[in-house]
């Protein structure tokens, strides 16, 4: 059975997980991937991940110095749908292998380039590589508080990888529906570091607000104070903690009701009524806040109260506590391939077994998206290096190149007549939705009346929501109203995709599930991308990013090797454990609802394309879990004799004396130095002697890498990490300067106004302020940056289309069916 994607053709050049991911999608769906690999092979053949991310594809290695096999890749390219490559500007343009030299051979070809940073400013060729992105962008200072040591923290989840596949995936699918209306390609670029800025759900918006209104609002505090206490709730309503049997859990009672079930739960429910506790209990439960008059120590003695409460039971007896109380949840704390085990991935039928010709039968993540009729189609194990090279050399031998006129084709927004239906909370997935709208789609919202939840996260009003409600149009109405659900089946009718993100059940209930729609419009593409997914047992489950991280074992990656096994000896230790699984699995800038929120973009992009040419009718989903999952693809298979997967040093600041972090004279710098190029011109740098036997090729590197962590540390102490980063970039070594500020001040600082990450637009709530630019850069579409919006702005807009007069809205606002914002 051929897959949704069965026809087109894609090439992959070079190194890069991002590449490798976009290149997964499309083998999965049935594509023709042909991955072009450098002498020796592809780095990511290392590690046992290769497996799942290389499924399906063709193998062909290039020596692209060689002017023969540079000519090859040409070849292969003029015959492509997509080409993507990670590889630096001026090597491309070197091999003549770069857009401009490509895109007259194939007209209608989608060439895209994956930057770190954009391609201009200072760090345009700056080598797309996840450590360059993370050292600059602030993110392995936002991992600092991991270690006791001084200094940052090496980053052990690709998170700026994932930022960047999944925003060339959106570009790539918007472009290729553009392109079924106008016969043509272009070229697209796409920055991972601009991209990673849409992890962050709320705080660049914060920053943004602090600057506007200095002394009116201030973001970014200290989270615990001197003692160790608590200066905010979520290490109660987000608690982590270990039971009786040695599990450690982390719970999930971020709304009120859940925090109070909880307490109940738990046997705590009398503090409510408590002289000492009552209010202090109530505020935490109700509130983000603590109350200003709770000391230090009353503090620290109520956190040590919830956590003598989980360790007074087993899991098993948490468990049965889950079953009885459904507003209770907590995730088990995954480590290692543990997630190919959870019983929401395998009640999906989200988990795959390959059988290899070498490794046998390989245990995996199925695909990101999953659709109801035509499944995605995983036709075959990774190939050898250089499997298909005969097969593929003999067909370009065939090809006569030939060079086409650029095509003058209307510049337009490439989703430009596109209508998503939004149905969802907070910012996972309905973020996703907003990334769409910078690329023409039309995304209505519907809201209750109160609005959002995110409209009311944050001290100042409607700073929560203001970044993830971009671009959007807000409907709120009073769903529990017959009269609502007639609006919104009017609605319905005339929308191309439905997003749904609410709990397992809830829109079925409101007659506004996959089945009710559909039956209203046929040809309605519905994406449900729920935390968990669909089914019992964690389909109504509470997911917020801290139980996906734990769930999907992304904390443990982190910091599990500082976890010992066991119940802590003390309630102190328990915090400091505690702290550091809380702080491993998210940051404020880095987190699993930005994961989930680009997965969801990219499988609204792909709907949309697959709509255009056809495809109808279908129930999607895709979930967090699984985006996680996907995400930590280089780790996650079994298999029997896998070996381990590249992970950090004791001291988190590498995973080898050339991937890794280094102390100067004054600062951080963190270097990628992963191929024999790469390391002549690092060795030149430091003046190291090529005669050295110990360092002479990559393999004795290795063997000698504590040795060379040992001289390159002393190396780089000869200057500070400024002066070493000037080098590097004249150099061409990947080497950059950590970056110790805030990440929401970088993404709105003089780095972003550099490359082009950031620009302004008139908000209806604050007037001029900044927000990202769209992610992706096309050669001929256009973009938009469109602001935010106020509960109800565009209800009367929306219900004056689908035929309802001003009389009768005026009398549903008055019923209060309505809200007219």
């Amino acid at each position: 059975m051929a897959g949704v994607l069965d026809g087109l053709k894609i090439v992959e050049l070079g190194e890069g997980l991002s590449t490798a991911q976009v290149g997964q999608l499309f083998a999965d769906f049935g594509a023709e991937v042909i991955a072009i690999e450098p002498p020796g092979g592809a780095l990511g053949r290392r590690e046992p991940g290769f497996m799942f991310l290389a499924r399906g594809k063709k193998s062909i290695m290039l020596d692209l110095g060689l002017t023969a096999d540079a000519e090859v890749a040409r070849r292969l390219m003029s015959q492509a749908d997509v080409v993507i490559t990670q590889e630096r500007s001026s090597i491309l343009q070197e091999c003549g292998l770069d857009g401009a030299s490509i895109m007259p051979l194939n007209p209608s070809l989608i060439y895209t380039h994956i930057t770190a940073f954009g391609t201009k400013g200072s760090l345009a060729d700056v080598k797309a590589d996840e450590a360059m992105v993370s050292a600059k962008v602030g993110i392995n200072q936002g991992f600092a508080v991991v270690t006791d040591r001084p200094g940052p923290t090496w980053s052990s989840t690709p998170w700026a990888s994932w930022s960047g596949s999944q925003a060339a995936l959106q570009g790539i699918f918007a472009a290729l529906r553009e392109r079924t209306e106008s016969g043509f390609g272009q070229q697209l670029d796409v920055s991972m570091a601009h991209a990673l800025g849409g992890q962050d759900p709320f705080n660049q918006n914060n920053a943004a607000l602090e600057m506007m209104f200095p002394g009116a609002f201030a973001s970014g505090g200290e989270h615990y104070d001197s003692a160790g206490a608590p200066l905010l709730n979520f290490p109660f309503k987000l608690l982590v903690a270990i039971t009786k049997d040695g599990y450690w859990l982390q719970f999930s009672g971020v709304q009120p009701r859940h925090f109070r079930d909880f307490m109940e739960a738990s046997g705590l429910n009398w503090m409510y009524d408590d002289e000492r506790w009552g209010e202090f209990v109530t505020v935490v439960t109700d509130t983000v806040t603590i109350p200003d008059s709770a000391s230090s120590e009353m503090r620290l003695e109520f956190w040590g109260i919830l956590h003598d409460a989980v360790k007074s039971k087993t899991l098993a007896e948490w468990h049965d506590l889950f079953a009885e109380y459904p507003n209770v949840f907590a995730e088990i704390f995954r480590r290692g391939t543990e997630l190919l085990h959870h019983p929401q991935l395998e009640v999906e039928g989200q988990l795959t077994t390959i059988c290899d010709p070498r490794h046998g039968d390989v245990l995996q993540p199925g695909p990101l998206v999953r659709f109801s009729d035509n499944p995605a189609h995983i036709s075959s194990s990774s190939p050898l290096l250089n499997e298909n090279e005969a097969e593929l050399r003999s067909r370009v031998a065939m090809v006569e190149l030939a060079s086409f006129p650029i095509s003058k084709a209307p510049a337009t927004l490439p989703l430009e007549g596109l209508t998503i239906l939004e149905l969802g909370m907070f910012f996972a997935a309905p973020y996703g939705s907003t990334i769409l709208t910078d690329l023409g789609a039309r995304v209505i919202k519907l809201e209750v009346l109160e609005g959002d939840p995110m409209r009311t996260q944050q001290a100042f009003p409607e700073a929560g929501a203001m970044k993830v409600l971009q671009g959007k149009e807000s409907v709120a109405l009073n769903l529990g109203s017959p009269h609502a659900k007639a609006i919104v089946e009017k609605i319905a009718k005339d929308v191309d995709i439905v997003m749904c993100s609410f709990r397992a059940g809830a829109a079925d209930r409101m007659g506004l599930g996959f089945e009710g729609i559909k039956a209203m419009n046929p040809r309605i593409m519905y994406l449900y991308c729920p935390g968990f997914g669909l089914l019992a047992p964690q389909g109504a489950a509470p997911a917020y990013a801290p139980v996906i991280s734990a769930g999907a074992g992304i904390s443990m990656r982190s910091v599990g090797f500082l976890i010992p096994e066991g119940v802590p000896d003390s309630n102190k230790r328990l915090r400091e454990y505690a702290k550091k699984l809380q702080a491993g699995g998210a940051t404020a800038a880095v987190q699993p609802d930005g994961v989930a929120a680009f997965a969801v973009g990219t499988a609204l992009a792909m709907a949309s394309y697959l709509q255009a040419i056809g495809l109808l009718g279908q129930e999607l989903l895709t979930t967090m879990l699984m985006s996680c999952a996907h995400l930590q693809g280089e780790a996650m298979v079994e298999f029997e004799g896998r070996w381990p997967e590249s992970s950090t040093d004791i001291e988190i600041l590498g995973v080898s004396a050339l991937q890794r972090l280094y102390e100067t004279a004054a600062g951080w710098i963190a270097i990628s130095v992963t191929t024999q190029r790469e390391w002549e011109s690092l060795a030149e740098l430091l003046w190291i002697p090529n005669d050295d036997q110990r360092f002479m090729s990559g393999p004795l590197r290795h063997e000698h890498d504590d040795e060379l962590v040992e001289m390159l540390s002393k190396l780089f102490l000869a200057h500070e990490a400024v002066e070493w980063e000037a080098r590097a970039l004249v150099a061409g070594v990947p080497l950059l300067e950590v970056n110790t500020e805030r990440p929401e001040l970088i993404f709105l600082g003089p780095i972003a106004e550099e490359h082009g990450w950031v620009t302004r637009i008139e908000s209806p709530i604050v007037g001029e302020m900044p927000r990202l630019s769209p992610f992706q850069k096309f050669s001929r579409s256009k973009t938009q940056a469109l602001p935010g919006n106020t509960v109800g702005q565009h209800t009367a807009k929306v219900m004056r289309e689908i035929g309802y007069s001003d009389a009768e809205i005026a009398e549903f606002a008055e019923r209060k069916v309505i809200l007219l914002g």
